[in-house]
């Protein structure tokens, strides 16, 4: 493996455990703020971040453009700010959907369980596509045998009236996560994808703040109904934006800085770094490589419960967590053998 290859994988690396412990700060954020808000600042920010790559990118485009010959007349897009505002729309939302039921699900559940069961997108996103009229093999019904019986094992521990109901939205979530990817794949056929990308974290972070002014003054009432004692623990002990902001401007809250680490981890780490470090990455990685490392995010998801929030991972979990990822590896081997012999 050259230089470049190997300055690649790690980097691939670093971005799987930046994903991967994001969800840390998923749940951690939430002791401090409500799922809505937390969506809506992080995803701000994460938008924000892009902002220098995005102008760098432009920078070169520019810079190469200017030395290469001109042949024929120059084409310009007639409305180029109507499509960007379309695709972030369309796109944006979705990821709103996929985010907010992921933030919910991570209520109830681990970072661990949330971490494997989001990558749960892997295996659907193929059988999805076989709408769209895409070709899938038996690599992916072989997936998703060792995905699917994972899952069991990791949610209902060998019981079924046991299953947590924080990985059932999680499921969800993976759901929305695999129309994204479909979504997405069709869209950057005719826009930058970073472009792309600023635009869609602005409007999902544009659509969880209304979420969080309108929507979580309610969630407390209804979380009530349910279980009045959740209220007053762990993540259930966020007051509703407005009332935050409110005592924030009239200084009787003050954040603390245990507050500020997985807000910001959220929206500059997981966001801006980790994307960054993705698209840098992949310019010299192999494709296969690309595949392989970035399916253990759910690996540091784990490890970063067990360091971080001292979550136990029990024998029936360990499994599920062993079934799940090699069911998203077998699931990629069709498009990895595919992509190794094209590289």
């Amino acid at each position: 493996m050259n230089k470049r290859a190997l300055r690649a994988d790690i980097l691939l690396l670093l971005t799987a455990g930046i994903w991967g412990f994001g969800f840390v700060a998923q749940r951690s954020g939430m002791e401090y703020v409500g799922p809505f808000a937390y969506n809506g600042i992080r995803f701000i920010l994460g938008s924000l971040s892009l902002l220098p790559l995005i102008l760098l990118r432009q920078k070169a485009a520019r810079a190469k453009a200017a030395v290469l010959p001109v042949s024929g007349a120059a084409v310009t897009e007639r409305s180029p700010g109507r499509r960007f505002f379309l695709y972030s729309l369309a796109a944006g939302t979705c990821l709103f959907i996929a985010v907010i039921l992921q933030q919910f699900g991570i209520m109830f559940t681990t970072a661990g369980n949330a971490g494997f069961i989001t990558g749960l997108y892997v295996v659907l996103t193929p059988i999805f596509g076989i709408f769209l009229g895409k070709k899938t093999g038996a690599a992916t019904w072989l997936g998703s045998v060792f995905t699917l019986t994972g899952l069991y094992f990791l949610s209902a521990a060998g019981h079924l009236e046991s299953i947590n109901p924080g990985d059932i939205i999680t499921v969800a979530s993976a759901v929305f996560w695999a129309f994204h990817v479909l979504l997405i794949d069709r869209l950057v056929q005719g826009i930058d994808p970073i472009v792309l990308s600023s635009g869609q974290f602005a409007v999902c972070g544009l659509l969880s703040l209304l979420g969080a002014f309108f929507i979580e003054p309610f969630i407390g009432g209804l979380f009530e109904r349910i279980n009045p004692a959740l209220l007053s623990t762990g993540l259930f002990a966020w007051q509703p934006f407005p009332a935050l902001v409110t005592a924030f401007s009239a200084g009787t809250i003050r954040f603390p800085a245990e507050a500020l680490i997985p807000i910001l981890y959220g929206g500059f780490a997981s966001v801006g770094i980790a994307y960054t470090l993705q698209v840098v990455a992949q310019r010299d990685a192999p494709p296969a490589h690309a595949t392989i490392i970035l399916c253990l995010e759910g690996c540091f998801a784990a490890l970063g419960g067990v360091l971080l929030l001292s979550e136990k991972v029990g024998a029936w979990t360990l499994l599920g967590f062993m079934l799940m990822l090699a069911g998203m590896l077998v699931t990629q081997w069709e498009v990895i053998a595919r992509r190794s012999n094209e590289s």
